[in-house]
């Protein structure tokens, strides 16, 4: 995680890397470099700096998820009965349409993103909760944020 501290040493330079690489991943060390004004080896060794204080853990790949069989997309609200905590973290671990979920605070334990083939699927999924944990679901329509970086720079 970044601590604050951490947070106000990125200057510009690694500002505008990280944003060129948010914008693409894939985007090779030379144009990296160019696009920051510096030389390969200095783009490099920032790259490599940002990658060993932890600013930087991945470089990944965003896919359709109804480009690969999955067109429907909810979130899932779920408070697990007493004593079943745990129980239930592991069947949202080991059920891979859950692409993301969230421990959170409030009223719900965890709040989960999954991906299915049609509604029975969903169903299934929710069937394997339902004995251990309430849950309360919202089909997405759209998703007019995707994930992005978060501000980079103070106010001021």
């Amino acid at each position: 995680m970044l601590s604050p501290n951490m947070a106000s040493s990125l200057d510009d330079l690694d500002q505008a890397m990280l944003e060129a690489l948010a914008a693409n991943a894939r985007i090779s060390l030379k144009e990296l470099a160019q696009a920051v004004g510096l030389s390969s080896p200095s783009a490099a060794e920032r790259l490599r700096r940002l990658e060993e204080r932890g600013v930087v853990k991945a470089f990944t790949i965003d896919v359709d998820p109804a480009a690969v069989g999955y067109p429907l997309q909810a979130i899932v609200r779920v408070r697990p009965l007493p004593g079943q905590l745990h129980i239930i973290e592991r069947i949202i671990q080991d059920t891979p349409e859950f692409i993301e979920c969230d421990k959170v605070t409030g009223d719900d334990c965890f709040i989960g993103r999954l991906v299915v083939r049609s509604m029975a699927d969903l169903d299934d999924i929710l069937d394997r909760i339902a004995e251990r944990a309430e849950t309360n679901t919202s089909m997405i329509k759209s998703s007019p944020v995707k994930r992005r970086l978060p501000p980079l720079s103070r106010k001021k």
